[in-house]
């Protein structure tokens, strides 16, 4: 089952690679890793998505608290998680598929940020479904190029 954990951190040099280094060295598989700096910039917010049944995902979160630049680790319920990743997508933009491809991004809430004589670069923000659904609906005109930023997630409640 997919978890995501949200690791807050003090701001300080080797504290991803720690991190990183415990999944690694115990064979769990990072599906996305995100971090920055919070509003005091003496710590940051990490967050993971890895896949694990809840004794793995107990496991991890045990072994994360045990981290000595770690001050908290939550294992955000997808009912107690706001979740949203940024996705930076270039297509072929023909002169006749322009008019389709500004509907696209109309209708999916999404924004062309850059165009040029042969294509458009589209910003889009939202849940993993939401992004997906948007990358199958360019595909028909060619998708050149894409980026997408990994999940980043609060509680809702902490």
């Amino acid at each position: 089952m997919n978890h995501t954990i949200s690791v807050y951190v003090t701001n300080e040099a080797g504290v991803l690679s720690r991190i990183v280094g415990l999944f690694s060295g115990r064979g769990y598989n990072i599906e996305s890793l995100t971090v920055a700096p919070t509003l005091d910039k003496a710590f940051s917010k990490v967050t993971i998505v890895t896949f694990g049944d809840s004794a793995s995902i107990e496991q991890i979160t045990k072994q994360l608290n045990r981290l000595i630049p770690v001050i908290k680790v939550m294992d955000l319920a997808i009912n107690d998680a706001i979740e949203s990743e940024l996705a930076i997508i270039k297509v072929h933009a023909k002169d006749e598929d322009r008019a389709q491809i500004l509907h696209v991004t109309q209708v999916t809430d999404s924004k062309i940020i850059d165009v040029t004589d042969k294509t458009y670069v589209i910003r889009a923000v939202g849940d993993d479904k939401h992004i997906s659904a948007l990358v199958e609906l360019l595909k028909p005109f060619g998708i050149k190029d894409l980026v997408r930023s990994g999940k980043v997630a609060m509680s809702k409640n902490a």
